[in-house]
């Protein structure tokens, strides 16, 4: 998913070569962001484009022979002078005028020359592993190499004519392979082969004939000794497609600033987009006085304390524990002032309890939307949708840097906010508070039938959680596990990596489960029910999915089920309650079942009814564990958290009874629904008081 959409978007035709472009935002200034080389497309900025359309006006455009621009079929169309052109061309269809210029690689020589010989359009450039027409080259990138006749092409063999118009698919991979050469770069490598795959070996070809023709401008050093407009350079200094030395020379020539990436790559942009982000957000402040939103506020000489929240909005889960959490740190810090970062549906649970929301969170990007794409027919891979999320997590990290800025926190609390954890990590000179870190798991777990790749990959995401907190053990402040140490599945991270029993025990705290309100507090069981409406005799089945919208399918099939239930269980009532993101009116209900899209107090029903129907989501199942209440589960296939860390846990309390969606039918959900009222299980107890513990844990912060 996008993580944002253009605002509009057109094509500019130049000589019959139609170029596509996009704009987003609606700022004051305006920053045209040029594609590279062929290969790749405007997509190549999607880490950027979110968050600076923000507070500028920005502008892409797909370049000739890629994405949804014209291919044109003669190499003189690939020029320099044309693609210089159908810059200057977008900029005027889209009334540009003077914009910031960012480009990356091949786009580097074309802003150069525009602000060498069109001074008037460029008011500051980024130039990222910029290429240059000075300067040194690897020798297989010369046209000696390209030209050349092989009978094998191994390695660099590869950037050669005849190779890529018999198999581009191969080198196209080994190309963007070195363009993503950090480690752990899989989710970046496989993006660049995918806008890699629209274009062909042909059109590239054609792209470096069209070296030969000489432009009508000089490109000499002379070029970029003219060039007086602010300039910014990142280059990382393992670049394998642009040599680092050929950054220097440029910064040299234009007096522009160089910002070196350690062990970096060519596209920095993509492999460390908050650290680039931010750099150009120091670049635009420091040069052009446009400030990011929260820079420079004052601090007041006396405060209250602060906190900032953030709580997942995968599902309602997290919030209702993450206001446990806080009713119980106000108890130790009464004056702590709590705002919340939050997305819709926390957002509506947070309004029915009073908290305050960050008037920033309406900036950032659904992740709950972006879950519901991802999700098939009961069917949800959860690591790869986190992996495709990348572009949402990196718009929001970016929010929530504007926000910790703007709002001088003493403490941010992330309840699985993984963007947070991750680019801290990374780059702990971002990190601008004290940090609390949640969660209930650690380790993604790749689903057996997905093979050897899926496991290569999960492996691969975990060796780089494990190394980010080794080397950077204070990034997080505490680091708090949502259970005990008996809840860890007795797995490893993956090959050649520890035991997750062995490593995690050294790396959190753990605080016992957490669930909004243990049913403790609610009273009698019987007093509970009157509250609610409930008549005596009658037995209350709720069917609840969690807070996204994924779960459709499952609500269809439990009330396909329904009348064969009621005919068995003739004091049935079942009470569906949607979430808020499954609109109530396309379900199509059975007569005598009750549709509700939202209910706040949905744990006290769950301690109240006697049957419970679930996705198999943690919190709900364990609200229902701590309540004694019999429940039937269907965890999502693919979905490991569900299928392995839940279940996992759910088995050590003997709670629930696990249901596979797939092969089970309406009238063995009935069947499942009757046996479980007749004989009920009774859990494990729940321990009752981990929000309290967990707040302690907060306080010590504080």
């Amino acid at each position: 998913m996008r993580a944002k959409l253009p605002a509009a978007e057109g094509f500019v035709d130049r000589d019959g070569v139609k170029i596509f472009y996009e704009v987003y935002g609606d700022g004051p200034e305006t920053m045209v962001f040029l594609p590279p080389w062929s290969i790749v497309h405007s997509r190549v900025y999607k880490a950027q484009i979110p968050y600076f359309s923000e507070r500028c006006r920005c502008i892409t455009f797909d370049p000739r022979g890629n994405g949804r621009s014209d291919r044109p079929q003669d190499a003189s169309a690939y020029t320099l002078a044309n693609f210089i052109a159908d810059v200057l061309a977008v900029m005027d269809a889209t009334e540009a005028g003077e914009a910031i210029l960012v480009g990356l690689s091949l786009a580097g020589v074309h802003i150069c020359a525009i602000a060498a010989y069109h001074p008037e359009r460029v008011k500051a450039a980024v130039l990222a592993g910029t290429a240059a027409t000075i300067g040194p080259s690897y020798p297989h990138m010369v046209p000696q190499h390209f030209l050349a006749k092989r009978t094998s092409f191994e390695g660099w063999e590869k950037y050669n004519r005849d190779y890529w118009l018999s198999n581009y698919p191969d080198f196209a991979a080994h190309f963007v392979s070195h363009i993503h050469s950090e480690p752990h770069s899989t989710k970046q490598f496989e993006d660049g082969v995918e806008w890699a795959a629209e274009t062909t070996g042909d059109i590239l070809v054609k792209t470096v004939e069209a070296r030969a023709f000489a432009p009508p401008f000089d490109v000499s050093e002379e070029m970029y000794r003219k060039i007086r407009c602010p300039m910014l350079l990142i280059h990382g200094d393992d670049d394998k497609i642009q040599p680092y030395a050929r950054g220097q020379l440029v910064a040299e020539l234009t007096g522009g600033e160089l910002f070196t990436i350690p062990g970096g790559g060519h596209n920095v942009l993509a492999r460390f987009p908050a650290k680039c982000n931010e750099l150009i957000n120091e670049f635009l402040d420091r040069k052009l006085g446009i400030p990011a939103p929260g820079k420079g506020r004052s601090k007041p000489a006396v405060r209250t304390k602060k906190a900032l929240y953030l709580s997942s909005p995968i599902g309602l889960g997290h919030g209702r524990r993450d206001i446990a959490i806080t009713r119980e740190l106000r108890k130790l810090h009464p004056d702590l002032q709590v705002d919340w970062l939050a997305q819709d549906p926390v957002t509506r649970l947070l309004d029915a309890y009073g908290e305050r929301v960050h008037p920033l969170s309406a900036r950032l990007a659904s992740e709950s939307r972006h879950i519901e794409l991802e999700s098939g027919e009961h069917d949800l891979n959860a690591f790869q949708a986190i992996r495709r999320m990348d572009e949402v997590l990196i718009a929001n990290f970016m929010i929530f840097q504007d926000a910790v800025d703007e709002g001088n926190y003493d403490l941010v609390i992330a309840d699985e906010a993984w963007d947070i954890d991750h680019y801290w990590h990374e780059h702990p000179e971002l990190k601008k508070a004290k940090l609390a870190w949640f969660t209930d798991f650690v380790g993604y777990v790749p689903m057996p039938a997905n093979g050897a790749h899926e496991a290569m990959l999960a492996t691969d995401y975990n060796a780089e959680m494990i190394g980010h907190i080794e080397r950077h053990p204070n990034v997080r402040d505490r680091a708090i596990f949502v259970g005990s140490p008996e809840d860890i599945v007795p797995l490893t991270f993956g090959r050649d990596l520890p035991e997750m029993r062995d490593w995690i025990p050294k790396h959190f705290d753990f605080s016992g489960y957490v669930i909004g309100e243990h049913p403790d507090a609610f009273g009698s069981r019987q007093e509970l029910r009157q509250s609610l409406g409930y008549l005596p005799g009658e037995r209350v089945c709720i069917v609840t999915v969690g807070g996204s919208g994924v779960g459709t399918h499952l609500i269809r099939r439990i009330l396909d089920s329904y009348p064969m239930a009621r005919a068995r269980i003739p004091e049935l009532r079942m009470i569906l309650v949607t979430g808020p993101r499954i609109d109530p009116r396309a379900l199509s209900a059975p007569a005598g079942v009750e549709v509700r899209a939202f209910v706040p107090n949905l744990d006290r029903h769950l301690a109240a009814c006697d049957l419970a129907l679930v996705q198999g989501g943690l919190t709900t199942c364990m609200e229902l564990t701590a309540a004694g209440t019999p429940f039937l589960y269907f965890p999502l296939k693919n979905h490991f958290e569900q299928n392995f860390h839940v279940a996992h846990r759910l088995d050590r309390y003997g709670a629930g009874r696990r249901m596979e969606f797939a092969t089970t039918t309406p009238d063995m959900i009935a069947e499942a629904m009757v046996a479980a009222l007749k004989s009920p299980v009774r859990p494990q107890p729940v321990e009752a008081d981990g929000a309290a513990r967990a707040a302690r844990m907060l306080a010590e912060l504080l």
